[in-house]
């Protein structure tokens, strides 16, 4: 059967139990139940069983693993201006049976998210059509043109959680100087896509000896690299609070590594796509695998796990970016860049626990708590008081990416027909049930 959204419940005592509970921020991993009371974790351990707390509805876990539910700091929609290829409320029900309870919406809209009055727009259609929780992020410089810095205090003040020019780099180093400084001030926290545009030209995929078999134009490491190196100099220069959104090679972990070395406020992200794919999933030109950053060779691929598993790497984002069949059926070099992935996001990475190249503990914190802390949302931990925003896992499930199970309104995933050992069964937003698998 396939998997069935449920309304939230009107009841406000419930209590979940025979669970795996995995909480990273409370070091957390053992066998017990939680107390849900007014949309509040109210209590958590091995002491929580059915009949704990009476006139409570029960929800057996089975054995199953409950996790914080997955903050994901890297979500574009189509709302406003497309919302053919996704609206706040689908890209909700795709968030839900990923297990993702907060995700972060990119300003990458029509019109552009660079003003207040867009910021509350954001706010009030995810409260009245999200089943999740959504958090804007506004534009950095006016209309993402990389050139005229937007009313950051503003924008942080109509609720932005960070500033970003979504998939387009600040390439004017005046401008991110300038913003960098005003950001300190506020403690508000930068993000940039650290590509240098001008080096990637007319690129489509990783420069090197299969961009060259596939007569594709290519895109250098080093576009990704040196915009980086820039920044960090920037980030010395002013103090301010640096994400880089994507990285996708060894030399960018590199920088990244020795930043962190001599102290700077520098944090980065990488995509489950550039974690367990690589150039040669491209395969007879691909375009579901057309992405930015560009998936690179299985070399980088490694290293990007190994920075990850190191703590080099801070979080792991799903990129969703949904694409129609128009502007992805097209021929390699024309067709949009972006992949589906809210949805893939969890089973991607449990299939690296699987490999053991990460623990499940590790995964869960770069899932959940380290992108809500980074954020500075009440999220990502299972801690009493906490909002119960939790996900159930199976980690043992068995099943194949159906596009045609998928919630997104886009279909565009680079892991059509995978098959995946481990799925979200239930998703909890404030205590109540807004995702639920029906099948075996």
């Amino acid at each position: 059967m396939a998997p069935t959204l449920t309304q939230p419940l009107s009841d406000e005592r419930r209590l979940l139990v025979n669970a795996r509970l995995v909480d990273p921020a409370n070091r957390r991993d053992e066998a017990g139940g939680i107390a849900i009371e007014n949309g509040l974790i109210a209590d958590i351990g091995p002491h929580i069983k059915a009949g704990t707390a009476r006139g409570s509805e029960v929800h057996d876990c089975k054995g199953r693993i409950a996790i914080p539910g997955i903050v994901d700091m890297q979500v574009t929609t189509g709302e406003p201006g497309h919302e053919h290829r996704e609206t706040l409320a689908s890209a909700s029900e795709a968030a839900a049976a990923g297990g993702v309870t907060t995700f972060c919406c990119q300003p990458d809209t029509d019109p552009v998210i660079d003003d207040i009055a867009l910021v509350d727009f954001i706010l009030r259609r995810a409260r009245d059509t999200a089943l999740v929780r959504v958090q804007p992020m506004a534009a950095l410089t006016k209309g993402l043109g990389g050139a005229e810095m937007t009313e950051l205090g503003l924008l942080q003040q109509a609720g932005a959680v960070a500033v970003t020019d979504g998939r387009h780099g600040v390439a004017n180093s005046l401008v991110l100087r300038r913003a960098m400084a005003y950001a300190r001030d506020l403690d508000l926290l930068i993000i940039q896509n650290p590509q240098d545009n001008d080096l990637a030209s007319d690129g489509v995929m990783h420069e090197g000896e299969v961009s060259m078999r596939l007569g594709l134009p290519g895109i250098p490491a080093a576009a990704e690299v040196m915009m980086l190196e820039r920044d960090m100099r920037l980030v010395q220069l002013t103090g301010a609070r640096y994400h880089a959104a994507q990285i996708s090679c060894a030399p960018s972990a590199t920088v990244i590594a020795r930043a962190k070395d001599l102290g700077l406020p520098v944090t980065c992200g990488v995509s489950v796509n550039h974690l367990t794919l690589n150039e040669n999933d491209i395969g007879p030109y691909r375009t579901f695998h057309k992405m930015s950053p560009p998936l690179r060779p299985e070399d980088d691929r490694q290293a990007m796990v190994a920075a990850l598993a190191d703590g080099t790497i801070d979080v792991v984002v799903s990129s969703h970016d949904p694409q129609d069949p128009d502007t992805k059926r097209r021929p390699f070099i024309e067709a949009a860049y972006g992949a589906n992935g809210l949805e893939t996001l969890l089973p991607a990475m449990l299939s690296l626990v699987h490999n053991e190249d990460l623990t499940l503990a590790r995964a869960v914190e770069v899932l959940s708590m380290a992108p809500a802390k980074l954020l500075g949302l009440r999220a990502g931990t299972l801690s009493p008081g906490a909002p119960a925003d939790i996900a159930i896992i199976d980690p043992t499930a068995t099943w194949v990416v159906s596009t045609a199970d998928m919630r997104s309104r886009s279909k565009n995933t680079p892991f059509e027909d995978r098959r995946f050992e481990g799925r979200v069964v239930k998703t909890y937003v404030a205590g109540r049930v807004v995702f639920q698998h029906d099948g075996p």
